[in-house]
Formats: C-alpha cells, sequence, structure tokens
C-alpha cells in the first residue's frame, strides 16, 4: 500500500481538486484507492458525495485500536473508496498532542487498511503544525501544488527547511504548478524561476 498526501501549507491553491482528480486517475487504472479527506472543511467528501458517520470524528481516526473501514463510503467510481472528514477533524492536533508517539499517529492508524488498498490518498489541510508532521511520516509520496507567485516560494522553502531541520527524507517531496495563467507574465517568469533552483518539479502543469 502506498500513501500518497497532497499537501501545500498554503489554501486556496487547487489541493482538494487535484486530490480528486488524482484519486479517481488511480482508481481508472484498476488500483484499489482510498481518498482519505482529513480537512475539517470536508471538500473532498463533498466532491464525491459522501458525509461520515455520525459516530466517526478526530478521535476515532486516531485510535490506535479502532478500525476505520466501517466509516469508509464508496464513490460512484470503481475502485474508489472514500474516507469524509468531519468538523472535528479541526482538533486533531490537540487529539494528538495527547497520545504517545505524536509524529506516528496517523501512520497507525492506517495500518488495518494495507491488504484493502493500492493506494491512500490524503487531502491535507493547509497547516504546518503536528498534523503535518504525521502526515510527513505517514506519506510515502508527497506533491504540493504551487500557484506560480513568490508566496509559492515562500512556502515551498517552510517546508523543504522543516523536513531539513526533522531529518525528514526530502525526496518523497514532488512539486507540482497549480491554477496556471500562461498569459500572466508573472506566472511564466515564477515558474522559469522555480524550474531552475528547485529539485523535483513534476512538468505537468494544471
Amino acid at each position: 500500500m502506498t500513501i500518497v498526501a497532497i499537501y501545500a501549507v498554503k489554501g486556496g491553491v487547487g489541493k482538494t481538486s487535484a486530490a480528486v482528480n488524482l484519486a479517481y486517475e488511480f482508481s481508472r487504472r484498476n488500483r484499489k484507492t482510498l481518498l482519505i479527506d482529513l480537512d475539517a472543511q470536508g471538500a473532498s467528501g463533498y466532491y464525491l458525495k459522501s458525509r461520515a458517520d455520525r459516530n466517526f470524528s478526530g478521535k476515532s481516526l486516531l485510535d490506535r485500536k479502532g478500525d476505520l473501514r466501517p466509516h469508509i463510503k464508496a464513490s460512484d467510481y470503481e475502485y474508489l473508496d472514500v474516507l469524509p472528514s468531519k468538523s472535528s477533524f479541526r482538533n486533531l492536533d490537540i487529539d494528538l498532542e495527547r497520545g504517545k508517539d505524536q509524529n506516528n499517529r496517523l501512520r497507525k492508524s492506517f495500518r488495518h487498511l494495507k491488504d484493502d488498498y493500492d493506494i491512500l490518498l490524503l487531502d491535507c489541510p493547509p497547516t504546518m503544525t503536528l498534523l503535518a508532521e504525521n502526515i510527513f511520516h505517514a506519506a510515502d509520496l508527497i506533491f504540493i501544488p504551487i500557484v506560480p507567485t513568490p508566496l509559492s516560494l515562500l512556502t515551498m522553502d517552510q517546508v523543504l527547511t522543516f523536513f531539513e531541520k526533522e531529518e525528514l527524507d526530502r525526496n518523497k517531496i514532488y512539486a507540482f504548478f497549480s491554477m496556471v495563467e500562461k498569459r500572466k507574465n508573472m506566472h511564466r517568469s515564477t515558474m522559469e524561476y522555480i524550474a531552475l533552483h528547485y529539485e523535483r518539479i513534476l512538468e505537468t502543469t494544471v
């Protein structure tokens, strides 16, 4: 089972759209895929017409002894399931602080799913907190959507600096340009600059 995170420090960069479309593309290739919505706004679940169970919560998500499978919903697409978020996910950082082995609790929550899915795709909230650390530890691959503006350079540097400070594997990070408007000079020049100064930038643009 491969865990793929769609993550960005900044909101409004097309993260959820990328997560939903990428999950669909995996499923279309007959890869059993679970899209896990970690954002309290619940946009991924909304796009795929899925609502979380009433008895599901952030604490349920992080329960080492729990099983997430009863809360998973089938989508309208073959090979694609959804674990919708709850508004209580806004307190995930508080829940994480109360437990042991704080950086790996999310990864341990997914262990029951390893025989059921080929791909776990995480739609992540825009945060650089303990939840983000859990995502970084759990994910095998991290895709970062970047809107080609100067602010993107700041947010990209924040992630890379954090990985270096915590001695995490930066090779799992890939970035791609999102919400590109090539008629804008700023977008074109920023894309050229980032492509020259940053490694692991995908050629695909959105």
